[in-house]
């Protein structure tokens, strides 16, 4: 049973709002006075706040900035009195999932009750999730990877992580420092190919007031952040050679100095980087600091492709199922064996990403509960989707337009629920084109025991 903490120093609201609360079968506490409530929070489980704004003593904001620093999980629902509908509306900005006008309305109490208890759910279950949220797999080069972020984790080491973008670097860095010394401490990232590389000196170093144009005000940089911890430069190969001249500086030395400034600051900082280029071509080139690369590469971690592990699809396909349900708040969905076979055999150019984004518009896209068999090349062709799975796997330019095409007619069939006459119409194609395309093509209606079509 769900329990709902009501907070008002009127006794007769308390007692309209139980008599309601409790036929719905909630379990209701009191508390008259904001500092009743913290501590009510304190001594027993609460999965919801109902909060009056104007109390004696410490007032309905007080307590809700206390709420939203202490107890951030529990979503709180302020009431207001007529006239204070303006300070309601700014506790929302506080952080309050709504608010409620005085008389209050049984049906829309019930309603936005359920809905903060649906969301403090659906928090509890990604937030489950996302503990968990690690290089998912089984195969060998995963479990390989896993042992070695135990055995490095715990170590002061600098770490290079190389493989393709949408591989999963980022999480294996989050992995390392979870299993670190150091991780009470801050990660701070930074995505080196995100920031101009005319900001990215003031970005991990700071910068003082008044030293560039828009320098308004001293800025804290990256490393500084970080310090006591560690910092993660994502995609370091796009890092300019002045920047990299810095940061091969806080190897070296432990010391930063803000742009425009003059003070020498330490910094305790390990570092972990990450690249999808291969830096000894980028040394090569002249584009990357040749004694950086040998300061970073103190343990080389590669991380694989997707398809280079394709025992691990299912895995992953099911996480991210659950995942994806549960941010949207629908029930549990299941991929049929068909729908994780096709996804077994795709090539996965962008890789866990890639793939992550597919489950994602399945279990959007998928009525019901069961995803059966859904036209999978169609969605890889979609806008954000893997086009370059096709571009890439096609022998020749024919393949490539006769496997478009398939797709294309497919996915306008489905459309029109097989109704052969308006997907031609629609296709500005004669139907007898249209039946020799689906005959030369192999199509079949998905999910069906037989192919219909109908005229």
């Amino acid at each position: 049973m769900q329990t709902v903490l009501v907070v008002d120093d009127e006794k007769s609201i308390r007692d309209s709002i139980k008599m309601i609360l409790e036929y719905e079968k909630y379990a209701v506490a009191f508390a008259e006075n904001g500092m009743k409530a913290l501590a009510s929070v304190k001594d027993q489980p609460v999965d919801a706040m109902l909060l009056d704004i104007k109390m004696t003593g410490m007032d309905g904001i007080e307590v809700l900035k206390e709420m939203r620093n202490k107890h951030a999980d529990i979503p709180v629902v302020m009431i207001s009195g007529h006239g204070t509908i303006e300070t309601a509306v700014e506790a929302t900005k506080l952080g309050a999932f709504d608010y409620l006008s005085k008389p209050l309305d049984r049906d829309k109490l019930l309603v936005t009750v359920r809905n903060a208890l649906n969301q403090k759910r659906l928090a509890a279950e990604i937030s489950k999730i996302r503990e968990h949220e690690t290089i998912l797999g089984d195969s060998p080069k995963v479990r390989q990877i896993l042992s070695l972020i135990q055995r490095v984790g715990p170590t002061e080491s600098r770490i290079l992580i190389t493989g393709e973008s949408g591989t999963g670097k980022e999480l294996i860095a989050k992995a390392i420092h979870k299993a670190s010394k150091r991780a009470s401490m801050p990660l701070v990232e930074v995505n080196c190919a995100a920031i101009p590389s005319e900001l990215i000196e003031s970005e991990m170093f700071g910068h003082e007031k008044g030293s560039f144009t828009g320098a308004t005000a001293q800025r804290i940089g990256k490393f500084q952040q970080a310090d006591g911890g560690t910092i993660f430069l994502d995609e370091v190969g796009d890092m300019s050679l002045q920047a990299q001249a810095k940061v091969l500086r806080v190897l070296e030395e432990g010391k930063i100095e803000r742009v425009g400034g003059d003070k020498i600051i330490s910094v305790d900082v390990r570092v972990i980087v990450a690249t999808n280029k291969n830096l000894r071509e980028e040394i090569k080139k002249e584009t990357f600091r040749e004694d950086l690369y040998h300061r970073l590469n103190v343990i080389p971690i590669h991380v694989p492709l997707l398809r280079e592990r394709r025992e691990d699809i299912p895995i992953l396909a099911k996480a991210f199922v659950e995942e994806t349900c549960a941010r949207n708040g629908f029930a549990l969905k299941t991929l049929s064996d068909q729908v994780v076979a096709a996804l077994g055999n795709m090539e996965w150019s962008g890789n866990v990403r890639e793939l992550r984004n597919i489950v994602e518009r399945l279990v959007i896209m998928t009525q019901g509960n069961f995803i059966a068999s859904p036209n999978l090349e169609t969605l890889s062709l979609a806008p954000g989707g893997g086009i370059d799975d096709l571009v890439q796997t096609s022998k020749t330019f024919q393949d490539f337009k006769d496997r478009a095409e398939a797709a294309f007619i497919k996915h306008q069939l489905d459309l029109h629920n097989w109704n052969v006459s308006k997907t031609a119409e629609a296709l500005e194609m004669e139907r007898s084109h249209l039946y020799t395309k689906i005959k030369k093509y192999g199509l079949e209606r998905e999910g069906k025991d037989e192919v219909v079509l109908r005229d």
